[in-house]
């Protein structure tokens, strides 16, 4: 399977993935955040920011090709802050980290989307006392940056794979272009779900 991270440049929002490599690790790391079957015939990798405007116009499609791909399609997300626009992007991630230590990314990285204008330390502390984390143990993951270095890591990763903006997308580990909106998106993950089946 596939694995990398997306980086961005500042003020960018949306892939610019014309001359990306193909994804700079192939294996799918165990800290991986994997919605679906690690083992599916189709991986989709994105890279993305939780303050990222073309991020969130995007994620209603992922999710509509999550529905559509079934058990033939997994999700991997990795983290892409763009601090340098959007300045609580990088806390966004260490909360939703945090979530994932107590065994609740998803909900995390579903409640962030749906609140992109409220990801200050105030706000990521009510949206995790409202999907059920123990507060005791999320403020104090906060308060060390505990999980700063694993959001670092995912953008160098994307730095790798030549990533320049979010989100970028991967299919089976090759770039998906969608500077001009997901409609290549949608494409590339229907033409993979085709050929595997």
């Amino acid at each position: 399977m596939r694995a990398t991270h997306s980086a961005s440049s500042p003020g960018a929002a949306t892939a610019d993935v014309g001359h990306t490599p193909d994804l700079a690790h192939q294996a799918l790391a165990a800290k991986d955040h994997v919605l679906g079957d690690p083992q599916a015939a189709v991986t989709l990798v994105e890279y993305g920011d939780y303050a990222c405007p073309a991020c969130i116009q995007t994620e209603p499609v992922v999710r509509e090709l999550l529905r559509e791909g079934g058990k033939a399609l997994c999700l991997v997300f990795r983290h892409y802050p763009l601090i340098e626009v959007h300045p609580h992007a990088e806390l966004a991630a260490e909360a939703a980290e945090a979530a994932a230590a107590q065994g609740r990314f998803w909900p995390m990285h579903e409640r962030l989307w749906m609140a992109p204008h409220t990801l200050d330390a105030q706000a990521l502390m009510a949206h995790a006392a409202a999907i059920g984390l123990d507060m005791v143990r999320f403020q104090a993951d906060m308060a060390d940056h505990l999980y700063t270095q694993r959001v670092q890591e995912h953008r160098r990763a994307g730095d790798a794979s030549g990533v320049r903006a979010t989100p970028a997308f991967f299919v089976n580990g090759k770039p998906v272009d969608v500077s001009f909106g997901p409609d290549h998106l949608v494409a590339a993950v229907r033409a993979a779900l085709a050929r595997a089946t």
